[in-house]
Order: structure tokens, then sequence, then C-alpha cells
């Protein structure tokens, strides 16, 4: 009984396999994504700072878009890399505690949110000249600085209610880090509190801001059909069709993670819904986006040719 009362000081990541012969080819796959994720985003990062062309808001948005990915696969990638090579896969309460706080810090991210981008981006598309007026570098500094203080407060939330739970049965977490409702599953305090108020944020953060994003661009898709070029039609498209193939799996994949009915038990669907959000979505925004940009095309061969 004394044993079951025991304080945990600190956990157990069970990784996302125990079969010892995948390690190794583990760690050379996330490995190589990993690198290939910071070199991605830091490369667009650093040719937005590098180049006054592209100091507008459209790719100040997208270079905030890049900090967030390299910061959210850097809060869970390095230590999961450590863990595939070692026999000691503990990690400390605190440990646990920040590494929770900035990868949930980091998926906060930097579209332009509500009726300001609905606005932004139809105007954008209907009359581009209007754009410079309505979306100014300062108004998108302040977007984005409104970001930054909201995805530093919200997590706080979410760790202040941890502190309220105990872990006295068991320190083992099934997950490759320290996810929220893994906590919940070990605690020896009810987490019925945590769990309501991460689902309402959730639902209300999430759900509420993917299903925004698809009513405006509905009326996007009405504005690219009035226009009467085919290659201004064919251009809108391919620029919203990247947008929204991100944010479709970024908010895709963290709703079925913290909303949908009965999210928790299924252990091997949750890692691998937070491997995509966490680990692939940051591997793949570079790659959606850039390509098909002439202006980062551009930047980009200009830097090569210095």
């Amino acid at each position: 009984m004394k044993a079951n009362k025991t304080q945990v000081t600190e956990f157990v990541l069970t990784g996302l396999t125990d079969r010892s012969g995948l390690q190794v080819p583990l760690f050379l796959v996330f490995l190589i994504i990993y690198l290939t994720t910071m070199v991605g985003n830091l490369a667009l990062i650093f040719l937005i700072w590098k180049d006054p062309h592209l100091h507008t808001p459209m790719y100040l948005f997208l270079g905030s878009l890049a900090f967030a990915d390299a910061c959210s696969s850097s809060s869970v990638t390095p230590k999961m890399l450590m863990n595939f090579l070692s026999k000691n896969h503990m990690i400390s309460h605190f440990e646990c505690i920040t590494q929770f706080y900035f990868c949930f810090r980091c998926h906060h991210r930097v579209f332009p949110p509500g009726s300001d981008g609905l606005r932004t981006t139809t105007v954008a598309l209907c009359n581009p000249l209007r754009f410079p007026v309505v979306m100014s570098n300062r108004l998108c500094a302040w977007l984005i600085s409104l970001s930054y203080v909201i995805g530093f407060l919200h997590p706080t939330i979410h760790v202040g209610l941890l502190f309220r739970l105990t872990f006295c049965r068991s320190n083992i977490l099934h997950h490759f880090y320290c996810e929220i409702l893994p906590l919940y599953t070990i605690s020896c305090t009810n987490p019925s509190i945590n769990a309501l108020v991460l689902f309402i944020f959730a639902a209300f953060i999430q759900a509420f801001t993917f299903m925004t994003i698809i009513v405006s661009y509905t009326w996007v898709l009405f504005a690219i059909l009035k226009k009467k070029s085919e290659k201004g039609r064919s251009k809108a498209f391919s620029m919203c069709s990247a947008h929204l193939l991100s944010v479709s799996l970024f908010y895709g994949t963290l709703f079925f993670m913290y909303v949908r009915p009965g999210s928790g038990p299924d252990q091997y669907q949750d890692k691998m819904y937070s491997l995509f959000y966490t680990i692939i979505i940051p591997l793949l925004n570079p790659f959606i986006y850039s390509p098909r940009n002439r202006e980062f095309l551009g930047a980009l061969r200009k830097i090569t040719k210095k």
C-alpha cells in the first residue's frame, strides 16, 4: 500500500514500438525526417529574412508558420531519437511538463484568424491591388504577435491544471513524448476537470477555427469563379489548395485526437495522430508552399547565384 502511495517523480516513455529490431531503422528514418524538416523550414525563414521582396504579410505569415513547425518538431523529435538508441527511457516530471508545454504552444498556427483572415484572403483574390491596404505589415505583425500571446497563455492553463494531478499508481506513459491524454490515464487524481477544459478549448479553438476556414474558402471559391482570366483562376486555385491542404491535415488530426468521442483509449491510433501533427505535418509544409511559389524560387536563385 505504501508503494502505491509513493509520489511519481519520473515517467517512462514506451515510444512508438517495443520491438528491438525496429529501433535503429526507426532512428534513421526519423533522423532524416527531422533534418529535412529543420532544413526546409529554416531555409524558408532565411529566404524571407534575406530577400526584401518577401517582406510582405503573406510571407511573414509563412515565415511564422515555418518557425512554429520547426519548434513543434524540435520539442518532440530529439528526445524520441535518443530513446530509439537508449535503454533508459526515463523523463522527469519537470521535463515532461516542459515538453508538453512547448509542444502544445507550437501547435498554435499563425494563419490570419477569423473574419480578418477571411476578408483579406477574399480581397486578395478579388482585387489584389487592395490587398496591401487591407493587410499592412503592421496589421500582420499585430496578428502574429496576438497568435504568440495566445500560444503562450493557452498551454499555461492546461499546465496549471496538470499540477492538481498526482501520479502514484504507474509511471509508464504509452507514448513517444509527454502527451496530455496518457498523463490523465495514469493519474491517481480524477482528471475529469482537466479533460473537460481540454475538450472545451480544443472544440472551440480547433473545430471552430477549422469550420471558419472552410466557410471562408467557400466564399473564396465564388470569388475565384468570378475571375475572367483562366490563368488568374489557375493561380488562385493553386494558392488556396496548398493552404487548405495544410490546414485540413493539421486541424483534422487534432480534431480526431482531442475532440472525437472516446478520445484516448486506442493507444496505437493516438500515437499515429500525434506522430502526424507533431512530425509529419512540419515536414510537409515547406514542400506544400514553396515549390509552387515563384517568389520563393526567385529568391532561392538569387541566393545561390551570390
